[in-house]
């Protein structure tokens, strides 16, 4: 099955970004479209309201992509896939580093229920390990676990790689 991968950087990042290229280039290679929204100018302001007009962003590319599509994020990124998820049919869901809570935010991450992968750092300084691992935990997620930062950067190659077997099982 092949359809549209939407990759989605994270706050004060660009669809140029080094893992959502290193994703893009995977989806790429297994026959799927793949779309890197930019979200750069919603993430100048830092107000929480642009959340939502980034998950609407998001929902928009949804309803323009053809063929089942697949939501991937990083960070800020995989928070607003998981919301996107809920408003629109998505096929898989790719979310590396997720915030579970942001502070001042109404909302706790929440995503549809379909097939998931989580990647996360251990040693991620800004979203603990075990909230992310709660979250897995209570969806059945597949959940990786890296000796990595909150960037992923020792690991951009292997999350990368994760992601292509993810596209291959769907």
């Amino acid at each position: 099955m092949a359809g549209t991968a939407i990759l989605s950087h994270g706050l004060n990042s660009s669809p140029d970004a080094t893992k959502v290229t290193a994703m893009a280039e995977v989806a790429r290679s297994r026959g799927w479209a793949e779309v890197r929204p930019d979200f750069s100018d919603l993430d100048e302001s830092g107000r929480l309201v642009d959340i939502d007009h980034r998950i609407q962003r998001l929902c928009e590319h949804i309803d323009a992509a053809s063929g089942p599509v697949v939501l991937a994020g990083s960070s800020m990124g995989s928070f607003a896939a998981g919301f996107a998820s809920l408003e629109r049919k998505v096929a898989g869901l790719f979310l590396l580093v997720p915030p579970i809570v942001i502070d001042g935010y109404a909302r706790t991450f929440a995503a549809a229920d379909v097939p998931t992968t989580v990647i996360h750092a251990w040693g991620d300084d800004l979203i603990p390990a075990q909230d992310v691992v709660r979250w897995a935990q209570a969806r059945r997620s597949r959940l990786v676990l890296v000796d990595d930062g909150h960037r992923l950067a020792g690991h951009v190659q292997f999350c990368a790689e994760e992601f292509g077997r993810f596209l291959d099982a769907l």
